[in-house]
């Protein structure tokens, strides 16, 4: 199982590799939506937060 996983990874870099190559702002669009994601939902988990301890 483990030679598994490693062939995957190995496959997922060498895609990432190709793609950030080839299509270097689709990349970097990418990266961007996955930043904005994460920072919106730490943004939706404190206002929830915040919300919870002022009522």
């Amino acid at each position: 199982m483990k030679i598994v996983k490693r062939i995957i990874l190995v496959l997922v870099i060498a895609f990432a590799a190709f793609y950030l190559i080839t299509r270097p702002q689709d990349a970097a669009n990418a990266v961007q939506g996955a930043i904005n994601a994460v920072v919106g939902a730490v943004m939706a988990v404190v206002d929830f937060f915040v919300a919870l301890a002022a009522g």
